[in-house]
């Protein structure tokens, strides 16, 4: 059993509480005082931005950045072809003197180019490339540092690292494949742009292995590859904020891969297998370093995970510890470990965190490590720049120190933490049941941190539908291996077609195909709190079919993409788009660009006339979306939906990326007179308070109301639906942390028909006291309703799934003004990631906007 503790940074002395008389009090300021509760990767508001986003579009300014001349055009990633040293020239960003780091005393990003450049002359053992582009178009950079190799040699280490993966079981024979094979190091730093050091003490490391002399570092050298990411969030280490340029955390989204700086970083991993892995953080004192707390992800083969985080952990402890730096001298205060030194609070359960993604690739031992005083907002600016960079100075050491002992790690633990990398392939290609972990078998590993899966025999996925299309990329995206049936096969007793995809558990990276496919699990019942997200089925919320099957006889094809899909019937007549999917959607709206005199039916169908045939077929192969013949051409005309919204940066994100035009608004945009002429539907999350509202701007809603519609979502919504008297209906909100995957019944109404039967909630809400103008158009189940992620009721006993039950989840109607108003009280666009509910707030947005007159096709 563990030691008793207080939730996560509290468990502090009173002495620690205490201004130490030898620091100035302007020096410690936070650090002197009780600190909270310590939270993955501290923030600015919550982990929902319930504040408007007003997110900037792509800068292709800086995505086509002129040739400097300087250097060839760089291909993206690591190559197999080539040796090391890659003495490539990096291209120059224009200096930025509004660079945030600046202040800190810290490299800009406009600096770290020229020092890479510099480094690779200098020595060599450094090689720079470009791995990708951030959101706002600014070069994601990669170095490798390495004993020079051949390319010859390059392509022996590719072999290597292919067979572990691809034969572990011969691997594991063959004893003389670890000294052959140099360990592959990963340090991802400055994910989160506002907690800047990871990069410095990158970029110190970098230049220290580049020029020691020390025999143990050429050693380390000859026997391992370290890749650093040196800055994984150019856009927010520039702007001096968490988000990356398109207002995402980019380390919530491993699983979704919205952001193109995780799709880089994604297929990093892939390529180069990390045997160790470290995310440099920011702020927690005492410096955080995993392992978690319980739950555990029962994917993972949590043994070697385990047995190899747990001990990197302490090494890195006592790396830091050992720089020397004390409360009464420094205000830090000594490492913490949450495996070790908490309850719960600290979780790996879901993999959308970096650490939790990387084990699926190989990863024996990953840690997130939060460094200790705090430079971001507030104290960015409260505090004076001698203090900010007192404070940097001392984190970049704390960074640098938890590399160092992570090389140092993975040196004297070269052959083993190969051999456990090789063993977690192994037993998936094996298909071996998932591992119970020993107690014990780390001091402090007990019953509560066991958790367990079953793995089916295999994963079966129909073909023919965007959604499926879109599943099967994904998941090859993630290299996870898809293959496809050549005949017809039985699978659980059921018979499916030619061309089903097949997702063989059978395989070296099992684990992640099952926690992407896998229904999940309701922890709620073992542990009071979680950190984040708890359930995130790609299989019941991406909006594909997804059925397991714990037996296969199958004749199939491995596939590297999905197939086409989409279709156009060749007889003559208007023809009919369901719309069910996002695919659907985009391709509405790119008819809808174009003009076309849609009709908005019954059931969230379109109508697309006849003349339009050529344009469908366009739309068709783009999209791989599958028109009909319409059955009926009665409607409501439709044109493009202009959306203003006072939304989160997820829900901006998505709405743009299905096609919508959308202006971001909050209570201060409408309050300084906003033109309501380019409006057909208001939609509010987030930013907008009625109440605040000036009285030129109530009267200019009022009058919007009556021509136009609204949709909301959450709390912000709900009381905006009641202050603007729009539906008749009181929200009921369940407990503020509970999230995941629930079971939903849907009506055939506007909204509802051809909703999923699983939606996502977080802070869920359902709406009870219904007037006679609402319709339910989904309701939570009666049977749960969760059915995977952590939903308990408070203290009082309120709020809990069961007071849930039945009750209306989304609702629409019109007020009697005639606006067309739907309310959410689910969590359709939460991260970009439950695609299968996107159609959901799309069919609310075009019923919104036909119904009232809004969206009307101009003659």
């Amino acid at each position: 059993m563990r030691l008793p503790t207080t939730l996560l940074g509290v468990a502090v002395t009173a002495a620690l509480l205490v201004i130490p008389q030898s620091v100035p009090t302007a020096a410690l300021a936070d650090p002197a005082e009780p600190q909270p509760p310590a939270v993955r990767d501290f923030g600015n508001g919550p982990e929902r931005n319930e504040i408007a986003a007003g997110v900037p579009e792509q800068a292709s300014a800086l995505r086509a950045q002129p040739d400097t001349g300087q250097g060839e055009t760089q291909e993206y990633g690591p190559s197999r072809d080539r040796g090391y040293p890659r003495q490539t020239r990096l291209p120059l960003p224009a200096e930025n003197p509004a660079d945030a780091s600046i202040k800190l005393g810290l490299v800009p990003y406009h600096g770290i180019a020229p020092k890479l450049n510099d480094l690779q002359q200098r020595s060599d053992r450094v090689s720079a490339e470009i791995m990708g582009r951030s959101y706002q178009g600014r070069d994601l950079y990669l170095v490798t540092v390495t004993a020079p190799e051949s390319a010859a040699e390059v392509r022996e280490q590719a072999r290597i690292r292919e067979r572990i993966e691809n034969d572990p079981a011969g691997a594991a024979r063959d004893r003389g494949l670890a000294k052959r094979y140099k360990a592959p190091v990963f340090v991802n730093a400055n994910i989160h742009g506002n907690e800047w050091e990871g990069t410095d003490a990158a970029l110190r490391t970098i230049e220290q292995l580049a020029t020691s002399t020390d025999p143990a570092i050429t050693d380390l050298l000859k026997r391992t590859r370290l890749y650093f990411n040196v800055t994984a969030n150019p856009d927010g280490r520039v702007n001096g904020v968490r988000q990356n340029g398109g207002g995402f955390d980019l380390n919530r989204d491993f699983i979704t891969a919205s952001q193109p700086e995780v799709r880089a970083m994604r297929q990093l991993m892939i390529d180069t297998q990390p045997v160790a892995m470290i995310d440099l953080h920011g702020y927690v004192n005492g410096t955080l370093i995993e392992p978690t707390t319980p739950p555990h992800g029962a994917n993972y083969e949590y043994d070697l995970f385990i047995t190899n985080t747990y001990a990197n952990g302490l090494g890195m402890e006592a790396a830091v510890n050992g720089l020397g730096y004390t409360f009464p001298k420094d205000g830090v205060r000594p490492v913490q470990i949450p495996f070790r030194d908490d309850q719960e609070g600290w979780d790996d359960w879901p993999p959308i965190f970096t650490p939790q993604y990387a084990p699926f690739h190989g990863t024996v031992a990953a840690h997130t490590v939060e460094i200790p005083l705090r430079v971001n907002e507030p104290e960015y600016s409260r505090q004076p720049v001698e203090e900010l960079r007192r404070r940097s100075a001392i984190n970049t050491d704390v960074a640098a120190a938890a590399i160092r002992a992570t090389y140092g790690f993975v040196q004297s633990g070269h052959d083993r933490l190969i051999a456990d990398q090789i063993e977690v392939f192994r037993r998936g290609a094996a298909g071996e049941p998932s591992k119970v972990v020993p107690l014990g078998i780390v001091p402090g590993f007990g019953p509560e941190d066991v958790y367990t899966t079953t793995f089916p025999r295999a994963y079966v996925i129909p073909a023919g539908s965007p959604a499926a299309a879109r599943l099967v990329d994904h998941l090859i995206a993630n290299d996870v291996r898809v293959e496809r049936a050549r005949s017809a096969f039985r699978a659980g007793g059921r018979t499916y077609p030619a061309g089903t995809y097949v997702v063989d558990m059978r395989q070296p990276k099992r684990g992640l195909a099952n926690v992407m496919l896998e229904r999940g699990e309701d922890i709620s019942p073992r542990v009071n709190a979680m950190y984040d997200i708890s359930g995130w089925s790609l299989g019941l919320l991406w909006g594909a079919t997804v059925e397991s099957a714990d037996s296969l006889r199958a004749h199939t094809t491995p596939v590297k993409a999905a197939a086409p899909t989409g279709s156009v019937p060749h007889s003559p007549g208007p023809l009919a788009l369901k719309v069910t999917d996002a695919k659907e959607v985009r391709a509405l709206n790119d008819l809808l660009a174009l003009g076309v005199a849609v009709t908005w039916g019954d059931g969230g169908t379109a109508i697309v006339p006849s003349a339009a045939r050529q344009a469908a077929r366009t739309v068709s192969d783009r999209y791989g979306v599958t028109f009909t013949r319409a059955g009926s051409t009665s409607g409501t005309p439709l044109a493009q939906v202009r959306v203003a919204a006072a939304a989160s940066a997820d829900e901006l994100f998505t709405l743009r990326e299905l096609g919508f035009t959308v202006t971001p608004v909050s209570t201060a945009v409408l309050n300084s007179g906003f033109d309501w002429s380019g409006t057909d539907v208001l939609y509010v999350s987030s930013g907008l308070n009625h109440a605040a509202l000036n009285p030129a701007a109530r009267t200019a809603l009022d009058a919007f109301l009556t021509t136009g519609g609204v949709i909301t979502r959450g709390d912000t919504g709900a009381a905006f639906n009641t202050a603007a008297g729009l539906l008749t209906a009181t929200t009921v909100a369940g407990r503020d942390d509970a999230n995941g995957v629930v079971r939903t019944i849907a009506t055939n109404g506007p909204v509802g028909s051809g909703s999923p039967a699983h939606s996502f909630v977080y802070s869920p809400l359902w709406f009870t006291g219904l007037g006679p103008e609402v319709t339910v158009e989904q309701s939570y189940a009666a049977d749960g309703p969760l059915v995977s992620g952590h939903w308990r009721a408070d203290e009082q006993g309120l709020g809990g799934p069961e007071a849930a039950r039945g009750q209306a989840a989304v609702v629409s109607g019109r007020d009697e003004r005639g606006a067309a108003v739907v309310l959410f009280g689910t969590e359709p666009m939460f991260r970009n990631h439950p695609k299968g509910l996107f159609p959901q707030v799309a069919r609310g947005l075009y019923w919104s906007a036909a119904v009232t007159g809004a969206a009307v096709t101009t003659p």
